[in-house]
């Protein structure tokens, strides 16, 4: 009997919805419309427009080429880094408790609320060579502004929440009762690592590492000073578009716009395929974590 009212309990609450549904639909598809979906669908629109050698002419242009490999180098180390780091600090964050760790807490977000101008003058500054940490680098013969070495820690600076937001609600949700009860069974430290925590982990580090690389590859404020953007050198692929905009040459702006666009999709349908395969192990995301 009473297993019988649960499930009536459970099927009217299934089966309840708040009032204003159409409604909220609504403003939500028209929000998306007007704010994401059309600006895309008029940024394709141009670039279908332009003559098909247009196209094979700019993206057959070594300067492109170039940008695109700075960019995803410099995208794929940095966002190895904030795998490796990004994870401990996400362990040390759910699994310890000391004094000022709300603070730190506040620090990882900062990336996210920062304008990334004010995160690229904050670089260039603190590693120009008027300063002692960049004068003691540039003298044991490392430069960092204008390098690719620059790129990098900027996208680092940038890319590094994305995988401590992942990996940090998953190591909270598992909690530590399996490793004690392992430890007890007489597992040692290297097997509870990698037949305990790392299974958990990999699907949460694996989407954090890819929402890094995604926001790496199309980053402009944090890199534009501290890259230099020299062409052939450290110019990447967002500040080529602006450069092209400057030069009033608005069909390579759209096609490299369109280009980007296209590797951005890639990887955020990865991500969000590891984000659905942790869900299907867990129950839920990282998101529904907090």
């Amino acid at each position: 009997m009473i297993s019988i009212n649960q499930n009536k309990i459970a099927k009217s609450n299934k089966q309840f919805e708040l009032p204003g549904k159409t409604l909220s639909s609504s403003v939500t598809l028209i929000y998306l419309g007007a704010m994401l979906i059309i600006p895309m669908a008029m940024l394709l629109l141009a670039f279908f427009k332009l003559p098909l050698a247009t196209i094979i002419e700019t993206l057959n242009d070594p300067r492109l080429w170039h940008a695109f490999k700075i960019t995803i180098f410099t995208a794929l180390i940095a966002a190895i880094i904030n795998l490796v780091f990004g994870t401990l600090i996400a362990w040390i964050q759910a699994r310890y408790a000391y004094r000022g760790k709300s603070i730190v807490s506040m620090l990882i977000d900062l990336p996210f609320a920062l304008p990334t101008a004010v995160t690229g003058i904050a670089l260039t500054a603190t590693f120009s060579k008027q300063t002692h940490i960049g004068q003691w680098l540039h003298n044991i013969g490392i430069d960092v502004n204008y390098t690719p070495l620059g790129i990098t820690i900027a996208m680092i600076f940038i890319g590094i929440p994305f995988v401590i937001r992942q990996v940090e609600p998953i190591l909270e949700e598992i909690g530590s009762e399996m490793e004690q009860a392992a430890q007890m069974l007489g597992a040692s430290q290297f097997q509870i690592a990698t037949k305990i925590i790392l299974p958990n982990i990999i699907p949460a580090a694996l989407a954090g590492f890819t929402a890094a690389f995604a926001r790496g590859l199309g980053e402009y404020g944090s890199v534009i000073f501290i890259s230099g953007n020299m062409p052939m050198k450290t110019e990447v692929v967002s500040l080529l578009i602006v450069s092209k905009l400057e030069q009033f040459d608005y069909a390579g702006a759209t096609i490299i716009s369109v280009a980007m666009i296209t590797l951005s999709l890639l990887f955020l349908l990865i991500s969000n395929g590891l984000q659905y395969l942790q869900k299907r192990k867990y129950g839920f995301t990282q998101k529904e974590a907090h």
